[in-house]
């Protein structure tokens, strides 16, 4: 997928930073990442070259029991390392003060800067705004990180209908950010907040294995299972799901399936390829289609043929734009240049084929 590639570049670039900078460990998180993301011949020889001169995670530029490898670091000095490569990332005073507003916010609603009664799309417009302004790879200051996290996780139990009300009827006690009760576990994301950002700008989606923040501790998705009330809150998100499609398959069983279809399904023997006379859309039926639709019962079955069509059209549209504006949207505002060159050449070709039908229909 184009978008993920694109994030799968930006993690090897960031990658390659870290190792210019002696962070070892960061450029193996991000190579492993840009990966799981878009598997390229460039990360992989990056993971190898880490892995041959004997970098791995949490033993970065330590030395080998024979003593031909880079220097033991003494007590002490990973840390003292680790603060001068932060303090040697500029930041403004505006950026640290931004930082402990958050910090000293009461609620989730306060974090996002918006009122109790506000809309999904407020809630949007102020996520979007706030991480980009505290995401790390923009924001150096003390705590950004944190700050960026705080903000995911308000969104995410905000954004969500469920969580929110329960959030709501919850007394301040037990909901402050800052505190790391029992409770506040309740109201922590089920989705890394830079799965979150990817997710709004353009970035690769989630993997199967995503990660969730308890208590500001990162743990795998496989142990979700422990959390209080899991079960049976999962089982209630999904029982519309299963009505619809159990509702669904009765439907289909009720009325007879159609005589066409979009792509050549041989499961069903459509098999046999055809075009609309209108608009020449292809379309596949079955062997004995020909004796029983003709005339205006042919007409029929190709209007909806090219109905169907549109309408995919019209979806797939939608989506290639807001991927092409959510990479010139992250372009512009990380002044990423070459990202914003390849946004620009990104085509839309569904929105291009509608056009197209556009005009041969007279507009």
């Amino acid at each position: 997928m184009e978008v993920n590639r694109d994030e799968a570049e930006r993690c090897i670039d960031i990658a390659t930073a870290a190792l210019t900078n002696n962070q070892a460990e960061k450029a193996v998180r991000f190579l492993e990442k840009a990966q799981k993301l878009f598997p390229t011949d460039k990360a992989r020889a990056l993971l190898d070259l880490i892995a041959k001169n004997g970098f791995t995670p949490g033993h970065d530029n330590q030395s080998t029991s024979d003593g031909t490898g880079p220097r033991q670091r003494r007590p002490g000095e990973e840390d003292q390392g680790e603060k001068a490569s932060q303090t040697a990332k500029s930041y403004t005073s505006d950026q640290l003060d931004a930082v402990k507003k958050i910090k000293q916010c009461k609620d989730f609603y306060e974090i996002l800067g918006v009122k109790k009664d506000a809309s999904e799309d407020d809630l949007k417009k102020s996520y979007r705004k706030l991480a980009l302004k505290f995401h790390p790879d923009k924001n150096h200051a003390p705590g950004a990180t944190e700050a960026f996290k705080a903000i995911g996780n308000a969104y995410a139990c905000l954004s969500n209908a469920d969580k929110r009300k329960q959030y709501d009827q919850c007394g301040e006690e037990k909901r402050h950010p800052s505190r790391q009760g029992q409770t506040n576990g309740d109201f922590q994301a089920d989705i890394s907040p830079e799965d979150l950002f990817n997710m709004f700008f353009g970035g690769g989606f989630p993997a199967s294995n995503v990660h969730v923040y308890r208590n500001g501790h990162q743990r795998p998705a496989g142990q979700r299972g422990q959390q209080r009330e899991g079960g049976f809150a999962l089982f209630v998100q999904l029982l519309p799901i299963v009505i619809l499609v159990v509702v669904s398959a009765l439907s289909q069983m009720m009325v007879s399936a159609a005589p066409y279809s979009l792509s050549f399904r041989p499961s069903i023997g459509h098999t046999h390829k055809r075009y609309t006379e209108t608009l020449r859309v292809p379309y596949y039926v079955g062997d004995h289609f020909s004796r029983e639709y003709n005339g205006l019962n042919l007409k029929t079955v190709e209007r909806s043929v090219e109905d169907d069509y549109i309408s995919n059209l019209r979806n797939n549209c939608w989506k290639e734009k807001q991927q092409k504006e959510g990479l010139l949207y992250r372009a512009r505002y990380f002044g990423d240049n070459e990202l914003y060159q390849r946004a620009q050449k990104m085509g839309t070709p569904s929105c291009s084929r509608l056009s197209d039908i556009s005009v041969s229909l007279g507009g």
